[in-house]
């Protein structure tokens, strides 16, 4: 499952700020563009945690199992 592009749709959010007449539909996208710039850091959170897990994964097999090449 690919994971949606957060920034993307805050920067799209922000345009729509920008071009929005009322106050109630800017400070909605004003909102939308928060919460997605929050997810975005979450899911790089998430990235860096399951690289560093995995790294941590790939050098214990290194170290339990040397003679064995890891896997792809």
């Amino acid at each position: 499952m690919a994971n949606p592009d957060y920034r993307a749709l805050a920067a799209k959010a922000h345009a729509e700020a920008d071009a929005a007449t009322l106050d109630n539909v800017r400070d909605r996208c004003l909102r939308s563009e928060a919460a997605f710039l929050a997810m975005a850091q979450r899911q790089d959170l998430g990235d860096r945690n399951r690289a560093r897990r995995e790294a941590e994964l790939a050098e214990a097999a290194a170290d339990y199992a040397p003679d064995i090449p890891a896997a792809p």
